[in-house]
């Protein structure tokens, strides 16, 4: 009987050690739900990554939540959004994108914004010597010789589809069209030629200024392209309570002068 009892006390000892192990667990399970509900995940345009870096951080600063911000091309992040990514917010480049994801009612009703403008560039190499005047029939293609024009997907990527309605309006795209290295992103084009892989490259304004190898070498007119638009909303995918005020904040004053700052121009 003593025997018995003693199992009986330990089985009971080991029975309480294991609630408690289940206890905690379960407690920290929890605990770590809940941060990740607090974190605000946005899917950004990759060309935003300089300045909405430094919006999350004020925004970090000031509300004391995590932002986790994946850049990518535009389409890329649409399709992710689709396919049922749970993103609180998305940054496109340009309005197609955003009317893509809006279709399939993956856009929280009334939230859609147009945030911000930007201007459509030739860049070079900084120590390259080449200033063009772009106008229609300007010479790219002998600029370019035997070497490639680095641009984002001229199919399917904003930067790359502004950049082939550009050189189509101005008369030069069957010039150059075979020519053309395509990125998959606005930024991995602009890395082409900040490595001096690429002497000609067409990117935004703001990629070339945040880029202290390359330089602007002309301006595409703001008629030879769509404008360059970068829509924002609040998405249905969203997990974190916190999507909203970061969404707010992004169209708040102090997020414009940061904008501002990187080159943007916000609506």
């Amino acid at each position: 009987m003593l025997g018995m009892t003693v199992c009986r006390s330990r089985i009971t000892r080991y029975a309480r050690r294991v609630l408690r192990t289940a206890s905690a667990a379960a407690l920290i399970i929890c605990c770590t739900v809940s941060v990740h509900a607090q974190n605000v995940t946005v899917f950004a345009a990759a060309s935003l990554k300089d300045a909405l870096d430094d919006v999350a951080h004020q925004f970090e600063r000031n509300a004391g939540t995590r932002i986790a911000i994946s850049y990518a091309s535009s389409p890329a992040l649409a399709r992710q959004i689709d396919n049922g990514a749970p993103a609180d917010v998305y940054i496109a480049a340009d309005l197609d994108w955003m009317d893509y994801v809006d279709r399939r009612q993956r856009v929280k009703p009334g939230t859609r914004v147009n945030l911000l403008r930007n201007e459509l560039v030739l860049a070079a190499p900084a120590a390259s010597p080449v200033k063009v005047d772009i106008r229609p029939g300007f010479p790219l293609a002998q600029l370019l010789g035997n070497r490639k024009l680095a641009m984002a997907d001229p199919d399917s990527v904003p930067a790359g589809k502004y950049g082939k309605s550009a050189l189509e309006a101005l008369g030069v795209w069957p010039s150059v069209a075979s020519k053309v290295a395509r990125a998959e992103n606005v930024r991995a084009a602009l890395l082409f030629v900040s490595r001096g892989e690429a002497p000609l490259g067409i990117v935004y304004r703001t990629d070339a200024v945040a880029d202290s190898k390359v330089r602007v070498a002309g301006v595409f007119p703001a008629a030879s392209h769509p404008p360059i638009v970068y829509p924002m909303a609040l998405l249905t995918n969203g997990r974190s309570p916190s999507g909203k005020s970061f969404y707010d904040f992004v169209r708040a004053p102090a997020a414009a002068g940061i904008f501002r700052k990187h080159g943007f121009v916000p609506y």
